[in-house]
């Protein structure tokens, strides 16, 4: 700018000044909060109005008000069942909410006065951004207490519950089912590596998922509940059950089928039953066995299994096996566990 316009700009602004003085007007002083701040001071200030933010909502949890459980897992595992048994419980259900959305859910839930108790389902349909969410529940930890339920099946099971309803898989239509399992199970990895509980859904019937979670979330319910527990029965000569956890030979028992009067029974008849019942090694098998079930069962509660299969063979899965499976049943249901017994290889 040219001297002279400068020096015309410093006149006019005195004599505007002075006409100000004249007037009885004053010059308005500034307030600090008035005070124009450099760029730098600025960015301060921002910073610290989000940091007040980000502390309003790391709320340490209030153990008797406000629980979280997000429901996520593979497609068919029962996640739409397992929500409508929240939703039985008193919880607060939402479905696929998405997950920006999540942290402001959850400030929701701590500040109502309504909802203690609330169930939100997450799943493949959100995509790529479930990367994101190991990130977004370390945030949704500091403001309500959080579970994690992951819900899973076998690859088989999952195949098989999508041909029953007919229904395609949310990945799409493009590929078969079982390219749509693997690519669905690698997409939600990062979820299911900070879930608190891992459900297995092959073995349960909608019945069965239902008792499970009411078990686990019901206010007052039985820890023991939470594990269901199979004692199966087979016969070695038709392979070793692929799906058992814990296996045992019985072989080494007396067996009825060389007796010819128990030829054609089973374990379940009585006089089989006292038959392999009236040996002394018998006893002290179940008793041995029955022992090494009630160290391990807590244990495996405390992991989080909640399922759990015991298989007992012998050479034909018909007499020994099934008596001991059912044996075992009546004791581990006396102890307080929920039991079912199944005899893959038992005539029917």
């Amino acid at each position: 700018m040219p001297a002279k316009k400068k020096e015309k700009k410093a006149v006019v602004a005195k004599i505007a000044k002075k006409k100000d003085l004249k007037a009885g007007k004053k010059t308005p002083s500034l307030t600090s909060a008035e005070v124009p701040l450099a760029t730098e001071d600025r960015r301060q200030v921002v910073r610290r109005k989000t940091d007040l933010r980000e502390k309003d909502l790391e709320v340490p949890p209030n153990g008797t008000h406000g629980e979280l459980v997000i429901l996520t897992g593979m497609s068919g595992a029962g996640k739409a069942s397992a929500l409508k048994a929240f939703e039985d419980l008193g919880y607060y259900s939402v479905d696929n909410l998405p997950l920006e959305l999540i942290p402001r859910f959850a400030d929701l839930v701590r500040q109502s006065t309504e909802i203690e108790r609330a169930a939100l389902v997450i799943d493949v349909r959100e995509g790529a951004q479930l990367t994101k969410f190991p990130a977004i529940l370390k945030k949704v930890n500091k403001v309500l207490n959080t579970h994690v339920l992951f819900l899973d099946a076998s690859d088989e099971s999952l195949i098989r519950r999508f041909s029953e309803t007919r229904r395609p898989h949310p990945m799409g239509r493009e590929d078969t089912v079982t390219t749509s399992i693997h690519a669905e199970r690698k997409r939600l990895d990062p979820v299911r590596n900070v879930a608190d509980i891992v459900l297995d859904t092959t073995k349960f019937n909608v019945h069965e998922l239902r008792a499970h979670i009411n078990a686990h979330f019901e206010t007052g319910g039985e820890k023991e509940r939470n594990l269901t527990i199979s004692v199966m029965s087979f016969g070695f000569k038709n392979g070793v059950p692929t799906d058992a956890d814990l296996v045992f030979d019985v072989r080494f028992l007396p067996n009825p089928h060389f007796v010819p009067e128990f030829r054609e029974l089973t374990g379940k008849h009585p006089k089989v039953a006292a038959y392999v019942n009236g040996y002394p090694q018998t006893a002290e098998f179940l008793s041995k066995t029955e022992d090494l079930l009630e160290f391990l069962l807590p244990h495996y509660i405390a992991e989080g299994k909640s399922y759990l299969t015991v298989a007992i063979g012998c050479t034909g899965g018909q007499h020994r096996s099934v008596f001991i499976a059912e044996e075992l049943k009546r004791r581990l249901e006396a102890a307080g566990y929920r039991v079912k017994a199944n005899h893959r290889d038992m005539p029917r």
